[in-house]
């Protein structure tokens, strides 16, 4: 297994748009280490972390927290609701103040998208210095979904070359589809979209893979990845038909019987029932939801280790 001096070093981790492809394969060779029991790093002095989450979150937020523990850092609390954000103050400002009380690394979610290109791109002058972990910025890159989701799927193929995957439903608001299409595509799988056709923008998608009705799709694919609607994002939410958008784009039990015997099934959750996906396919076998779950931890251990070690925090 690797060691500790054999890890990524990053000083902060935003993106995976240009992740190099060797430090996905190892990040996700880290992760699965730590998934089957690996031992994470003895630091000789604390590391303190802030997550800051401008957005509602269950499993993110909660996997950040379980991950952080896990590798014996030490977790200062901070709810945005609470906090002088309340008061006007800036995304800067909050993070100069934890920085200076001695937080180290921040993990943010922020419905800006891009929050964090001002603050990687600091005036010498200015004095922050804590390394940024994104955990999602508005429709735009969701990294710890995307290596998490890579790992599910390289759990169950061994490979991501040729395989065919379709990704479904909210298109226009997903950072899970930007990020996933993105690295995807690099990794070598043949992409597919669906869901309503005037959430696919064929300028911004059309490079990545091309639109087609569901039910053209099913028998073919490997990976089914069903998006979540977000009804938060939609303005016209009086004239949603949860009836007809299932039974038109989502995973029924008759879709369901046509996927391929060893096709899996993909969700980021939290999952609309009855919506993206019949409630009684949650759990089914070809279901991967809770596994993505359980991946989440270790990769986003992989990933807060990789900046802990770019930084050298903790006396290693």
């Amino acid at each position: 297994m690797p060691q500790v001096e054999e890890c990524v070093k990053m000083s902060n981790f935003v993106s995976v748009e240009d992740l190099p492809l060797k430090i996905v394969e190892q990040l996700l060779k880290r992760a699965s280490y730590f998934k089957n029991g690996g031992q994470p790093p003895k630091f000789k002095q604390p590391v303190y972390v802030a997550n800051l989450f401008f957005e509602n979150s269950t499993r993110t937020h909660c996997s950040f927290e379980m991950a952080e523990r896990k590798l014996g850092l030490t977790v200062i609390p901070f709810d945005p609701a609470t906090s002088s954000v309340k008061k006007g103050e800036s995304l800067y400002d909050t993070l100069l103040a934890l920085n200076s009380i001695g937080v180290q690394l921040a993990v943010i979610r922020h419905p800006q998208n891009d929050y964090y290109l001002p603050l990687l791109d600091l005036a010498p002058t200015q004095q922050l210095n804590l390394g940024i972990v994104n955990a999602g910025d508005g429709s735009g890159q969701h990294p710890s979904q995307s290596l998490l989701d890579m790992l599910t799927i390289k759990e169950q193929f061994g490979h991501f070359a040729g395989l065919k995957i379709a990704i479904i439903g909210d298109l226009t608001n997903s950072r899970v589809a930007r990020s996933n299409m993105q690295l995807l595509q690099r990794l070598g799988a043949e992409i597919y979209f669906s869901g309503p056709q005037y959430w696919y923008d064929a300028a911004e998608f059309g490079q990545y893979g091309q639109y087609l009705p569901l039910d053209q799709l099913i028998e073919q694919m490997d990976v089914v990845m069903l998006l979540r609607v977000q009804h938060e994002r939609h303005q016209s939410e009086d004239q949603f038909d949860v009836t007809a958008y299932h039974q038109q784009y989502g995973l029924t039990k008759e879709r369901y019987q046509k996927m391929k015997d060893d096709a899996i099934i993909m969700h980021p959750g939290p999952i609309n029932r009855g919506v993206e996906l019949d409630s009684d396919l949650v759990e089914a076998p070809k279901s991967r939801f809770a596994e993505q779950m359980r991946n989440g931890v270790f990769v986003r251990m992989a990933m807060l280790e990789a900046v802990i070690n770019g930084r050298k925090l903790g006396g290693i």
